[in-house]
């Protein structure tokens, strides 16, 4: 499964009052794990840049003066972004921002039921907790400390991060977990729990190869450090 994390960047809070998108970062993932493709661009708003939304993302009047258009750069983005599923913190707003654009130029909106919200997500995880994406960055021991302003492809990644955490990490569907679990103690008296299997790999030697070994082992003598790891119950199977 395709899914594109993504964030943007605005002028304000909403389009309908002429506020524009300024900043759109994507990042891919497929069958819930990052592939290390990313589409990101600036854009020019044809507008002033508010000191508040300034002062979120640094981006001024300046910088993005001549950058290009949304138009200039909406089939770059919809090719990008193609039949994935698009996922994003507090999808709304950002949503918003993006269809507002795509009609303005002439193109199709964006479904909702393309789109997965994780600010949802985690408020469904864990119902009463701050769900920010700097509070679930914090609560999954995700390293967010470039993170000095607000940018579109940062923001994205790092919560294309907190997405497969919300979703079990990234081997949840690898079907690696063992089947039981035992708890013992620790030097200070914490309890650990200790995965075990609930069955012993078959050795993949075969006769002839334990054999040699066993020899090359007794060829070397009674200090050989193979001694203290030979297993005389798998050997002799």
């Amino acid at each position: 499964m395709r899914e594109i994390v993504f964030d943007t960047e605005t002028t304000g809070l909403d389009p309908k009052t002429g506020d524009r998108l300024v900043e759109i970062g994507c990042v891919e993932i497929l069958n819930r794990f990052p592939t290390g493709k990313s589409y990101h661009v600036y854009l020019n708003p044809q507008r002033s840049m508010p000191r508040e939304a300034f002062d979120v993302h640094g981006l001024s009047e300046e910088f993005l003066a001549d950058k290009p258009l949304f138009d200039d750069v909406a089939d770059a983005f919809l090719a990008f972004v193609g039949d994935a599923v698009l996922v994003a913190h507090n999808a709304s707003f950002d949503m918003g921002f993006i269809n507002f654009e795509l009609k303005r130029s002439g193109r199709p909106s964006i479904g909702n039921e393309r789109v997965i919200d994780t600010l949802v997500l985690a408020r469904r995880k864990f119902p009463g907790a701050a769900a920010s994406l700097d509070a679930l960055c914090s609560r999954f021991g995700i390293d967010r400390s470039r993170r000095v302003k607000h940018g579109a492809l940062l923001d994205a990644e790092l919560l294309a991060e907190v997405y497969l955490e919300l979703n079990g990490g990234r081997q949840a569907d690898l079907g690696l977990a063992v089947a039981a679990e035992a708890v013992e103690v620790d030097a200070a008296g914490e309890p650990v729990v200790v995965r075990q299997r609930p069955h012993a790999l078959a050795p993949r030697l075969n006769a002839a190869e334990l054999a040699a070994h066993t020899a090359f082992c007794a060829a070397i003598g009674d200090k050989a450090i193979w001694a203290k790891y030979r297993d005389d119950s798998v050997a002799d199977a």
